[in-house]
């Protein structure tokens, strides 16, 4: 298994989990697991990699993607 390895962003601010981040887009929490796994990203987002291995997501990002903005 290949080990992704996210440096901590530069932005300070609020971060949701995997969880809130599939309910915002209405995909299944293994979607963007996945696509992180096979592509280093999800829809331009790179989360921050805690060291129990959960990911915390930028709420400013998921925000602004849902709300129909464009990827960075």
């Amino acid at each position: 298994m290949k080990q992704i390895t996210t440096a901590p962003t530069s932005r300070t601010g609020a971060k949701v989990t995997t969880e809130e981040l599939a309910a915002t887009f209405h995909v299944a929490t293994q979607t963007p697991r996945a696509s992180l796994c096979r592509l280093g990203h999800w829809m331009g987002m790179r989360p921050v990699k805690l060291p129990n291995g959960r990911l915390l997501w930028d709420a400013a990002e998921v925000e602004r993607l849902a709300s129909g903005g464009a990827a960075k």
